[in-house]
């Protein structure tokens, strides 16, 4: 292979999906590529997929036709989980050569024979129940923060989701790996992590999913608590019925740990819960976010809510607007459910029409403004730690405070990467509010 072939990398979806894409990337610079971004012109092009929702399903084909504008002879190579759960469907997209499912996306450069466009898309797409090995994956290098990946796969059966075909079992990363990777991001100067993966919580499956390492996800954040040189780790996401008393207790009295919760809800009514095939009811949940606030009152709790899920009357729906106005929480993400092959919610009758789930999306939407502005309300007059990104973003540098205030400050070169601590002062009419770093720096 030519060693001056440029090669550009992009991800839709999760942090899970940008800790690997990072990780590919060092496979190709290790070899001789020179990566470039993906908007300039390369010779290989690489989209690390995602099929969450059908949004993610359409952003495959449009980053496709940018590449193919940029450079029509670009070699285009698809990865993830898309990849997987469709590879024939994403083969047939015009312009797309190589199409490598879960188990064959770590080993992408033994597939590059060389980079001439193909007539039709070559598919290597394993069984998903031959994904059953684990590669350890964190993301460097093109973010302030680092994505570090602790474990890969859910057994939960979720009617809903179709991650397990796409990721197969439940699996883990060695706590010695992971350990070794938190060392190698603190060397490398990044001063947050982020823990990524499919079900963290799950934490503790061997690489085959078929026995237990002897750690917990206690013992886990427990050593990472210990690692030199990071200032800051944040918990991505955890299912409710895995958020014990013992973490939570943990995380509010860390070093490193950030008080900073993002718990899966999808539904406050417990009958779409139940159809949803979830692990916890509502109560559950409530007793979560009341026990993290009573430990830690400044803490943000955010959290994941489906709408339109099949069998979500009117009144079902008020049921969840009514359970997530009541929470004390500051955040929403807010997804229309989609309908998804080879799911059980797929077959189900008493579909919602698209328009009633967009008119609800839409309230939740504003909802969760309201919850953001009420909690970055609550943060002011209080001092947090800011770590500033790199981004000069039209004159303004952003950053996140520890509890996860979003905020900004006129560029400023020397705070690139740095940990400000400040007080916080005013929010402005469009979310953010600008002020002199030297000064009071204020919620965005």
């Amino acid at each position: 292979m030519n060693k001056k072939f440029k090669v550009a990398l992009t991800t839709l979806g999760c942090k899970l999906n940008y800790s690997e894409t990072s990780t590919i990337s060092r496979q190709f610079t290790d070899n001789g590529y020179e990566l470039v971004k993906f908007d300039e012109f390369s010779n290989l092009y690489v989209i690390n997929t995602c099929s969450v929702t059908d949004n993610a399903d359409k952003q495959f084909k449009s980053f496709v036709k940018k590449a193919l504008k940029i450079n029509s002879n670009a070699f285009i190579v698809a990865i993830g989980c898309y990849a997987q759960l469709k590879p024939k469907e994403l083969a047939n997209v015009n312009g797309v050569d190589l199409v490598l499912g879960s188990h064959e996306k770590f080993k992408i450069l033994d597939y590059l024979n060389d980079l001439s466009k193909n007539d039709f898309g070559e598919i290597h797409s394993c069984e998903i129940g031959e994904t059953n090995f684990y590669k350890s994956s964190y993301s460097i290098g093109d973010r302030t923060r680092s994505f570090l990946k602790v474990q890969d796969g859910c057994d939960y059966k979720c009617s809903y989701c179709t991650i397990p075909l796409a990721r197969g079992i439940s699996r883990s990363d060695s706590l010695i790996n992971i350990i070794s990777s938190a060392k190698s991001i603190s060397e490398s100067g990044i001063k947050e992590i982020v823990l990524t993966g499919v079900n963290i919580g799950d934490y503790g499956k061997g690489e085959f999913g078929n026995k237990k390492h002897d750690n917990t996800f206690l013992d886990l954040i427990s050593e990472l608590d210990k690692v030199n040189g990071i200032s800051r780790i944040r918990i991505s996401s955890i299912e409710p019925n895995l958020l014990s008393d013992k973490i939570i207790h943990f995380v509010a009295n860390s070093n490193k740990f950030v008080p900073h919760f993002h718990i899966p809800l999808q539904s406050g009514s417990n009958k779409i819960l139940n159809l949803m095939q979830r692990r916890y009811k509502r109560e559950l949940y409530f007793e979560r976010v009341n026990y993290i606030k009573s430990l830690m009152p400044d803490a943000c709790v955010g959290a994941d809510v489906i709408v339109g899920f099949p069998g979500e009357t009117d009144e079902l729906f008020l049921e969840t607007y009514k359970f997530i106005a009541d929470l004390n929480i500051a955040y929403l993400h807010v997804f229309s459910y989609s309908e998804r092959d080879n799911t059980k919610a797929g077959g189900f009758l008493d579909v919602v029409p698209k328009q009633i789930r967009s008119k609800r999306s839409k309230m939740l939407r504003s909802l969760s403004v309201k919850l953001k502005r009420n909690f970055y309300r609550s943060q002011l007059e209080s001092n947090k730690n800011i770590l500033f990104e790199s981004e000069n973003k039209k004159g303004f540098i952003y950053g996140f405070s520890e509890n996860y205030v979003r905020v900004k400050t006129p560029w400023r070169k020397k705070l690139v990467d740095s940990i400000v601590d400040c007080e916080l002062k005013e929010i402005s009419e469009d979310g953010y509010v600008i002020s002199d770093v030297n000064k009071k720096l204020v919620i965005a």
